[in-house]
């Protein structure tokens, strides 16, 4: 046994006791005040730089997926921490004819080690139709959290569905059969036949591209116009990108649909900043849509303010207070049709002290001086009899309920 000198068993004693304290000090310290609130909140404070880097604050590993489980098996990517408790996770889906292997795998890694557990599901086969993929990403996502090598590091109640084109209208429908999803990204959603999101109830990210001649903007306008008012819901479009561009790797559509992601799976507010009231960094975006503010699940929405317009004009026209946040907020107008169908509309109103607004979608807006006047887009002017259609707008300044017109 080896033999201190009193000086160095002291010295040695005093290390060890520091450390301990250390260690206690470090295990009873509290958590910030948001993290107590949020068991969920994964990773450092992030920047504009950190939300658009190729590589997010945690180490991936990657595993092998084998066919059955009801999906031609597929990729595995999550992060190897395991201090950090359970992580949402994402299913991803990809388009017709195509192998997630060799069009989304770049998003496996780059998503994991933002902190969430990704899946990447290939077809049974290549044919599959967007029925089919709904089906293929909910049992998926059943085989991730029930028999999968990482089950235990998945929090069950916190999915998400992702996929591009035919997977895209798989993602929305698989979000119809499945209404308990936290969140939804369809990158170019499009599918031969009727695709509709009147029913979704899923907070659920759209992203398009300007030059897509197969999923076209004309199209995702309509589809993105049957959304209901009450759904969390975005749409983003990428400049110049074609149907394919979701296929390669990018980080246009990856800062967006990470805080997207960030917000529904893991009740992140630290993220909404990136999305509202507008975007942070708007550099590749052609058009942006949003329903801000965005409030993770659990957080009571804003009591709406309703203004009707006077019905003996063939419409009235009614408004709502979506949200707001300081500086701006976020307005909603429901056109209703009285006795006789609308061939187009006009509503208008006179803004309030401080106001401007600075984004209209499903109509277009006019402005002179404090008077506005939104007309009908070339989709939305028609409504049938005691029918209705709703357009929304961000604006700047503190909201009020404003006196509207309606003209059909």
């Amino acid at each position: 046994m080896p033999r201190y000198s009193p000086g160095r068993l002291v010295a040695c004693l005093a290390i060890t006791v520091l450390a301990v304290a250390v260690t206690i000090t470090a295990i009873l310290a509290p958590r910030s005040a948001y993290a107590a609130d949020n068991p969920y909140q994964r990773g450092p404070d992030p920047t504009v730089a950190s939300v658009a880097a190729t590589r997010g604050p945690f180490a991936t590993a990657q595993l092998t997926v084998p066919a059955g489980n009801g999906f031609g098996g597929g990729y595995l990517y999550y992060p190897t921490d395991t201090s950090q408790g359970t992580w949402g996770a994402v299913a991803i889906v990809p388009g017709y004819s195509a192998l997630f292997a060799n069009e989304e795998a770049w998003m496996g890694p780059w998503l994991a080690s933002f902190g969430f557990v990704v899946i990447g599901v290939e077809t049974i086969t290549r044919t599959d139709g967007a029925d089919a993929r709904a089906t293929e990403l909910l049992a998926a996502l059943d085989y991730l959290t029930q028999r999968s090598a990482v089950r235990d590091r998945i929090d069950a109640t916190r999915l998400a569905v992702m996929g591009h084109s035919a997977g895209g209208a798989g993602t929305i429908l698989a979000a119809e059969q499945r209404p308990s999803l936290k969140a939804g990204v369809g990158l170019a959603p499009g599918t031969p036949g009727s695709l509709s999101l009147a029913t979704d109830k899923v907070p659920m990210m759209v992203v398009g591209g300007q030059t897509d001649p197969t999923v076209t903007p004309a199209y995702l306008d309509n589809l993105y116009a049957g959304m209901p008012a009450t759904t969390p819901s975005d749409f983003v479009q990428i400049a110049g990108a074609d149907h394919l561009f979701f296929t390669r790797a990018n980080n246009t559509e990856m800062k967006v649909l990470i805080p997207w992601l960030k917000i529904f799976l893991d009740n992140d507010t630290r993220y909404t900043q990136f999305l509202c009231p507008s975007l942070a960094d708007p550099s590749g975006i052609s058009l942006y849509r949003s329903k801000c503010p965005y409030l993770p699940p659990g957080t009571p929405s804003p009591s709406p303010s309703v203004s009707p317009s006077n019905p003996a004009a063939g419409c009235t026209a009614s408004y709502r207070t979506v949200g707001s946040w300081p500086g701006g907020f976020q307005g909603e107008v429901t056109v209703t049709a009285g006795g006789a169908a609308l061939n187009g509309w006009t509503v208008g109103w006179t803004l309030g002290s401080g106001q401007t607004i600075t984004q209209v979608w499903n109509g277009t807006l006019t402005t002179s001086g404090s008077a506005v006047t939104v007309r009908n887009a070339s989709y939305s002017g028609s409504v049938p009899a005691g029918g209705s259609i709703t357009f929304g707008f961000l604006a700047a300044g503190t909201p009020s309920v404003p006196a509207l017109t309606c003209a059909g």
